[in-house]
């Protein structure tokens, strides 16, 4: 033990390795425990029954489900199309290239709540997509799942990039004159290697997407039972005072939330020892 605190002090390119690790954890426990316990412990405050109530409901059951229902398949809508977008970013060179690089950061620079009119906008039943679709976007869950989708779509596009940008061509050229196909080769051989920036870039669009609550609280409707997300129904209970309520339906999409990103990045972890054994 002492020689490899001796290394890591040798080898260290900042010093004070103590100091530099004291204030790491303190930050993170100011910035990120401590608000997480505190949720934790004023749901402690309920006994059982009625924690099961306030999590429970028929109102916060149907949250649930569209919270993490349309989060999920916009993220994996993201997972495909974001794909593709980094790919030509990365493959191609065409005219406004730049621009469209710059677009892909708009979700991130807009304000949500700007993005939220924008998309009610244009996505009412009179505005300039809206007015030519067949089905009712605005005030839907539909609408919930296209702004999901609209705020997640650069954490998959930014996170695949710089691995296309490290994969070398010769690997396809190596797949194409064994004989390979255009499409074996993409299935074969560049998929596999993609899978974990994938996977981190969906586990990102997801986790982002579970917490919104700006762009989503304009096109939603937000009618209980039908288009009411999880995030806007703890913000209710703040308002009507119940705390406990509140941080009671927080600790489960915390925990959920938790449990789903472990998933993904035990998945990760067996997908890059695959590869590696491979």
């Amino acid at each position: 033990m002492f020689l490899s605190r001796a290394l890591l002090r040798r080898h260290s390119v900042l010093p004070g390795f103590d100091l530099a690790l004291g204030f790491t954890l303190l930050y993170l426990s100011l910035i990120v425990l401590i608000p997480l316990s505190a949720a934790f412990l004023k749901t402690f405050t309920l006994t059982w029954p009625a924690f099961w109530e306030a999590v429970s409901s028929p109102r916060v059951v149907a949250s649930y489900r569209l919270t993490f229902g349309a989060s999920l398949a916009g993220a994996l809508l993201n997972a495909v199309f974001g794909l593709v977008i980094a790919w030509v970013l990365v493959r191609y060179e065409f005219p406004f290239k730049r621009i469209v690089d710059a677009l892909v950061d708009l979700p991130f620079a807009l304000p949500t709540a700007v993005a939220g009119i924008a998309l009610t906008a244009i996505y009412s039943q009179n505005g300039w997509i809206g007015q030519y679709l067949p089905f009712k976007v605005s005030f839907t869950p539909v609408g919930v799942f296209v702004a999901l989708t609209f705020i997640g779509l650069p954490f998959v596009v930014r996170t695949l990039q710089p691995v296309l940008e490290d994969l070398s061509k010769e690997i396809e050229e190596a797949s194409a004159t064994l004989g390979a196909s255009r499409a074996q080769t993409f299935r074969l051989v560049i998929f596999p290697i993609l899978i974990p920036a994938l996977l981190t870039g969906f586990a990102l669009a997801f986790a982002r997407a579970l917490g919104e609550y700006g762009s989503v609280i304009f096109i939603a409707g937000n009618l209980p039972l039908v288009s009411e997300i999880t995030p806007l129904l703890i913000i209710t209970k703040l308002e009507q005072y119940d705390y406990a309520g509140a941080t009671a339906i927080a600790v489960v999409m915390l925990v959920s939330s938790f449990v789903l990103l472990l998933g993904i990045n035990l998945l990760q972890a067996w997908s890059r020892r695959r590869q590696g054994g491979n």
